[in-house]
């Protein structure tokens, strides 16, 4: 970023986004972002977000929101997370212009998932492994992308797509699912997932927008492991039994659509160029070391 008055908009002040804020916010002279319900937008510009003074909008990606198109002129650096539609992605779709025209904008980061790359039955991955992404929501995601990557091209800008793996940190956890009973131990032999911690995507963020990154890259920790590995992990942090493992054919039955999607994938991704090209050292590189700090700070729930 420059070192002229800067300005962060944020089309989506959700988990992420509010933990990037509060780690690196303080390098921006004003934030401002998006979120869906008017009266919480109006609830965050009065108390602030993540200690930070915030201008919030409500934004349902139907309309223009009043006020929007006025300060992106002046955006220096622009986060996206809000998700995709059947539609596609509703930030363009209504902002599109504003953004290609804003004359100050200097990077895009876009947060995206490893959900793009759909099943590969186990087997390591990278950012140059072509996507076939299976449910609906991952297409719709990998659309989003290449919609971003189009306008960026097109009007000379660098935007940076994020990959995300299953996310978790403070409040969002698997002490938290152990604490209010909520934690599943399911049994799926062969299946793996990555993870990230909130602070790595904050770190991965950060580094995009210093150097004006462009491309794909992955944010994932150093080990994919079993689904249930986590949360026996956490039950001896808390010194509680874990809870009985399940067969993954009985708790299908009751599982959301979303959490069937999920399982119905298995894949191990590799961040090399998280850290070889963006120099991400991440904190946390297994969930064993992220879990340990939110349950050693007491910020676990």
């Amino acid at each position: 970023m420059s070192q002229a008055m800067s300005l962060l908009f944020g089309f989506g002040l959700g988990y992420s986004v509010t933990h990037y804020i509060a780690e690196h916010g303080a390098r921006f002279d004003r934030i401002a972002g998006t979120v869906r319900d008017p009266g919480k937008a109006a609830e965050l510009t009065a108390r602030g977000l993540a200690g930070r003074d915030v201008t919030a909008f409500g934004f349902d990606g139907t309309a223009p929101a009043a006020g929007i198109a006025d300060l992106l002129p002046a955006c220096t650096a622009l986060l996206v997370s809000a998700p995709p539609d059947a539609n596609g992605d509703p930030v363009l779709r209504v902002y599109a212009a504003a953004i290609a025209a804003a004359p100050r904008l200097e990077s895009i980061v876009y947060l995206s998932t490893v959900g793009v790359y759909g099943d590969h039955r186990g087997a390591w991955i990278d950012e140059e492994t072509t996507p076939v992404p299976v449910s609906a929501r991952s297409r719709e995601r990998l659309a989003a992308e290449a919609a971003w990557q189009t306008l960026a091209a097109q009007c000379g800008k660098p935007v940076a797509i994020l990959r995300l793996a299953g996310i978790y940190g403070p409040g969002q956890n698997a002490l938290v699912q152990l604490a209010r009973g909520s934690a599943r131990r399911i049994d799926k032999p062969g299946q793996v997932f990555n993870r990230i911690h909130v602070a790595d995507i904050a770190q991965a963020i950060d580094a995009s927008f210093r150097q004006r990154a462009s491309g794909i890259f992955n944010v994932t920790d150093d080990e994919p492991t079993a689904p249930s590995d986590p949360i026996v992990f956490a039950a001896s942090l808390a010194g509680v039994a874990p809870p009985p493992a399940i067969p993954y054919a009985v708790a299908e039955a009751t599982m959301t659509p979303m959490a069937r999607s999920f399982y119905g994938e298995c894949k191990r991704v590799r961040n090399e160029r998280l850290k070889r090209v963006l120099g991400v050292r991440l904190r946390y590189p297994t969930y064993r070391e992220g879990l340990g700090a939110l349950h050693a700070a007491g910020t676990g729930i």
